[in-house]
Formats: C-alpha cells, sequence, structure tokens
C-alpha cells in the first residue's frame, strides 16, 4: 500500500477517534450485550443479535482507521516546496471549458471535508495526482466522472 501524507493535526484527530471508539463506544456496546445476554435465549434475543452487530461494526471501524494511519507518514511543513502544487497546496484552477475557478486544497486521509471551501480532497485522488509538481499556469487534464475536464492552475498557496 503507497504510504500517503497527513498533517500532525491530522493524525492526532485519527488516533482521538480511534481512542473514543476503544474506550466509549465499545465499552458501552460491551455493556448492552452483556444485558441482554442477561435475558436468557440468545437464539429468539433480537437486542442481543443487534448488538453483536454493531459490536462488529465499531470493531471494523477501528481496524479502518488503524489501518489508515499505518499508511500515512506525518508531514512537517517546512520540508514542503513552495511554489508547485503538493500535499497541502491551497490550488485555485480554471476549468477552460466553463471558465469558472474553483479552489482545492490537497490534504491527507482522515482530512478529507468536501463540504467546505476551498474542498478538502485526498493527495491521492486523480485530481491531486495530476497537479502535483505544476506551477502557476501550467494546464492539466483530468478524467472525472463527468468526462475530460481541461484546467489552468491560476494560484497555488504554500503549505500553511
Amino acid at each position: 500500500m503507497e504510504r500517503q501524507p497527513i498533517t500532525r493535526e491530522g493524525h492526532e484527530k485519527l488516533q482521538a477517534e480511534i481512542r473514543h471508539l476503544e474506550s466509549v463506544v465499545l465499552p458501552e456496546i460491551n455493556e448492552r450485550l452483556a444485558d441482554a445476554r442477561a435475558e436468557g435465549d440468545l437464539k429468539e434475543n433480537a437486542e442481543y443479535h443487534g448488538q453483536r452487530e454493531q459490536q462488529g461494526l465499531a470493531q471494523a471501524k477501528i481496524n479502518q482507521l488503524k489501518t489508515r494511519l499505518a499508511s500515512c507518514y506525518i508531514v512537517d511543513k517546512a520540508d514542503m516546496p513552495k511554489g508547485v502544487v503538493t500535499f497541502g497546496s491551497t490550488v485555485t484552477v480554471k476549468d477552460l471549458k466553463w471558465d469558472d475557478e474553483e479552489s482545492y486544497e490537497f490534504v491527507g486521509p482522515g482530512e478529507e471535508d468536501y463540504d467546505c471551501e476551498p474542498m478538502k480532497i485526498l493527495t491521492s485522488s486523480p485530481l491531486a495526482k495530476a497537479m502535483e509538481g505544476k506551477k502557476v499556469g501550467e494546464r492539466v487534464s483530468v478524467e472525472t466522472p463527468q468526462g475530460l475536464r481541461e484546467l489552468e492552475i491560476v494560484d497555488i498557496k504554500d503549505f500553511q
């Protein structure tokens, strides 16, 4: 698996989510599971089976987050190149077909947010990979679900 960059804050956020799941969510589920088990016959005990399912889902989420963390490395902002698109850059692009501008911040796992401005997208996304290493004025072509997009980089704000 390819290792992905992440900020210290993003790394701590993922660790906090794991701690919360392990120290709060799982113990609550285990308590409800014990209560359901105490009710008797487990074959027809819907509460018991529901809690077992919740326990499995919580454990799967913990495993997913731990795997995500294991595939990341923390990036020092001071070591990032300036003036080129890279992890942590906020890039403004102009769509050459529609003549509109959009901004993206390239982030690591757990830091993505598609509902904010600028939109935070993963460095492993096709859009980020196409722009990586490019400078202001350069053009890129990116295949998206909506078709081929031709973009020109109009601004780069370095990792802050």
